[in-house]
């Protein structure tokens, strides 16, 4: 009996200490957590989390809520040839100063998010664009295969989703015959999107001479701080002189949709001009950072390229690399600066505070705001969560549809018949903050007019909410768009 009394008396010592000493850590943690001067919203919550979750809060802290763009740990050291973007990046804005890049005096108005996007992520300015917008999987896909077959140099392909399936198949076969032939093949995947993407699919690319890059791999996808910093973005650049940037990934249910969803609606572009090359710099850092490869000094890679068509553009890319969130407040100064109209297309829209305030301020203002978001998802999580947002939009005069045709995954924006974006960022805290993404900013008015054409095509095929409506939907909605909404600064 006594030696059962000793033994729970060292038990219940050894449970005090563990007690204290995790007492010791979370303290130490929230202190870190507060030294790093986020946003209150998040701050407040991922403390929150720490202390009503005890163990597993301090797991999914340490997995998915450090910050690695001020940590930099995701370096650009080994770069310093870089230098000549810094340079060209300070003449443009030079040249923004006395307006000599602007030829459209409509355009001028506009200057400030360029100065912007020179300053936050050295995004050069070209203006020899041939721009195209590519609408669903058939028109993408088909665009793509028909430039990977023209190419006579390199094939460069970055994305988040590569899943294997009837569409891939029919892509590395077309990358393997490319391979063959001598045409360089690179490809950046990601480690948790394409977790799916077989060992012995690799070995077959690898073996015809294809280079192949997993973009932080992980061991266990699902429990990694890796996790956290997703390479989110779709490039593919050929020969330096034609690329794609935009929403679609390379996966089935891309090009076919799927049976929970129906189709799935999505937008891409195909840039062939100096656009290309900029695309190419994106690419050939993040080669950099996966194989040490440096091959920016190579001309050849970066070719002049000159084409007669015209459409002043700049790509920003952002993640934690960047010292800056540059989408966000690239979207941010747009929808501030908009005097007629804001119209917005987004699969998962959880835009935080400042987001939020700029939209509902330019609606307030007396500007049409416009936001299209799917009725259904593949994120059950996601879609709650969006849904939460819908009574303060409303409120603030802002129009909200939800689209029934499909699953509608284009991320997409225009602003005042001048300027638009196509790429790969998500209204969302994830896409702003903490994954690896590429935009296309366009300026260019027939461009963007030809975007809302199909935005509002989009909206024929939604339903729009109203208060009245809205006020009425089953107590059980409102509870679950409230809980995943505390949860949104995290996400």
């Amino acid at each position: 009996m006594a030696g059962i009394i000793n033994i729970l008396s060292m038990t219940g010592y050894l449970l005090d200490s563990l007690t204290i000493v995790y007492g010791i850590i979370i303290v130490f943690v929230v202190v870190i957590i507060i030294l790093e001067n986020r946003s209150p919203l998040k701050t407040i919550a991922w403390i929150l989390v720490l202390i009503l979750i005890p163990i597993l809060g301090f797991i999914l802290y340490m997995f998915f809520g450090q910050n690695y763009r001020k940590q930099k740990m995701f370096s650009r050291k080994g770069l310093g040839d870089l230098k000549w973007l810094e340079l060209m990046s300070e003449d443009q804005k030079q040249q923004l100063a006395k307006e000599e890049i602007l030829s459209e005096i409509e355009l001028s108005k506009y200057k400030h998010i360029m100065t912007l996007l020179l300053n936050n992520s050295k995004a050069l300015i070209s203006s020899h664009n041939k721009v195209n917008i590519l609408h669903n999987g058939d028109h993408t896909f088909n665009e793509i295969f028909e430039a990977v077959k023209n190419a006579k140099h390199h094939i460069h392909f970055e994305y988040y989703i590569i899943e294997e399936g009837e569409l891939t198949a029919r892509l590395f076969d077309l990358l393997k015959c490319k391979a063959k032939e001598g045409v360089e093949v690179r490809i950046i995947y990601d480690g948790v999107g394409s977790m799916k993407l077989s060992r012995k699919t690799i070995k077959d690319l690898k073996e015809t001479g294809i280079k192949v890059y997993c973009f932080l791999p992980v061991r266990f996808p699902y429990l990694t701080h890796k996790a956290n910093y997703r390479n989110h973005r779709k490039i593919i650049v050929i020969d330096g002189k034609v690329s794609f940037v935009g929403g679609l990934n390379f996966a089935d249910r891309y090009k076919y949709g799927i049976k929970e969803l129906g189709i799935w609606r999505d937008t891409h572009l195909r840039i062939e001009g100096e656009g290309a090359s900029l695309l190419q710099i994106v690419f050939l850092i993040d080669w950099y950072f996966v194989s040490q490869e440096l091959l920016l000094q190579k001309t050849h890679y970066i070719p002049a390229h000159y084409v007669d068509d015209k459409c002043l553009l700049q790509i920003a890319s952002s993640g934690a690399d960047s010292d800056w969130a540059t989408i966000q407040q690239a979207y941010f100064s747009a929808i501030s600066g908009a005097r007629k109209y804001v119209y917005i297309s987004t699969p998962y829209f959880m835009p935080g505070q400042s987001m939020l305030m700029a939209l509902k301020t330019a609606s307030m203002s007396g500007v049409d705001v416009k936001i299209l978001i799917p009725s259904r998802s593949d994120s059950f999580f996601s879609l709650w969560c969006s849904m939460s947002y819908v009574q303060e939009l409303l409120d603030a005069g802002i129009k909200v549809y939800l689209y029934e045709k499909g699953f509608n995954h284009s991320k997409i924006m225009m602003i005042d018949d001048s300027v638009s974006t196509v790429g790969t960022a998500n209204m969302d805290n994830r896409s702003f903050e903490q994954n690896f993404e590429v935009n296309a900013i366009l300026y260019n008015e027939k461009l963007t007019k030809e975007l809302v054409e199909y935005f509002n095509k989009d909206i024929e095929d939604s339903e729009e909410l109203n208060t009245t409506d809205w006020m009425t939907r089953a107590k059980t909605r409102k509870i679950l768009e409230s809980f995943t909404r505390l949860f949104s600064p995290l996400l």
